[in-house]
């Protein structure tokens, strides 16, 4: 495991660019904008099965090492999934939010293909410093993939794309000139990218301390056991923090919002 948090943020922003070049122009649209010399990621998001080795606990660990400690407990009732962010002393450093799919709260049959897809995966290789950004350990096919996605969305998402950030997250508290979340929606709006409207365009707002909106996710190809697919990839979320009754900055996320962020990776 990484014992230096930005060596292990820095791996996860390249694997992540990769398969979202959308991210490149924002970063640079943003700074441009508002005058802002770089973006201060608010926070990352990984997905994963609430299965043995690869369970919640098991990606969390790798952020332990370097320092981080558990935050707020989430549940996705509808979308069967269970979550936990973390943070770190610093709060320069970003936050992070870990999601586990319920597994065998779905059909006997996506939990027998994800089993499979599991299985498949060399136990050792959770510890490793790059796990967090290693993409699959799988062989899966283009029916298995549909199977999974006439299910859970977030089910197929894993199987196609594994080990990786989904999304990162400017801070809207540190750009320069800019106050609002709406003006960086309308930014986004006035050069061509596609904003999640599930929900509404703006998600949360300053009566829960904490408004998100975000990107639908870029196109990628995936190469599957039978042949390639171009499908949804990762995506880039917009946060802004608002201070709670003591005057803090609210450090959490709101349920009811992350529910439609996951959407940002919908396929259908």
């Amino acid at each position: 495991m990484h014992q230096n948090v930005n060596a292990l943020f820095e791996g996860l922003w390249q694997d992540y660019v990769k398969i979202t070049p959308s991210a490149h122009k924002i970063h640079d649209l943003l700074c441009d904008t508002s005058g802002t010399s770089d973006i201060v990621n608010d926070h990352i998001a990984l997905r994963t099965f609430n299965l043995a080795p690869v369970n919640l606990k098991v990606l969390a660990a790798h952020f332990e090492a370097v320092g981080y400690v558990q935050g707020g407990e989430y549940d996705f009732e509808a979308k069967k999934l269970s979550a936990l962010h973390f943070q770190h002393p610093d709060p320069e450093q970003p936050k992070v939010f870990i999601s586990e799919l319920r597994v065998d709260e779905l059909s006997q049959q996506a939990q027998g293909l994800i089993h499979a897809l599991v299985d498949q995966l060399d136990p050792s290789v959770v510890t490793q410093d790059n796990f967090l950004y290693s993409g699959t350990h799988w062989q899966v096919s283009q029916q298995d993939y549909q199977t999974l996605l006439a299910e859970s969305e977030y089910a197929a998402w894993m199987a196609a794309w594994g080990y990786r950030a989904n999304h990162f997250t400017v801070s809207v508290n540190h750009l320069r000139n800019i106050d609002e979340l709406t003006e960086v929606n309308t930014i986004l709006k006035d050069n061509g990218f596609t904003l999640n409207t599930s929900g509404g365009e703006i998600k949360g707002g300053e009566d829960v301390c904490l408004a998100q909106s975000s990107t639908m996710a870029d196109k990628a190809v995936v190469s599957f056991s039978d042949g390639e697919l171009t499908i949804p990839s990762c995506f880039y979320e917009f946060a802004q923090r608002y201070p709670m009754a003591d005057g803090k900055l609210y450090q959490g996320f709101v349920a009811a919002s992350a529910d439609k962020i996951f959407e940002s990776t919908n396929a259908q």
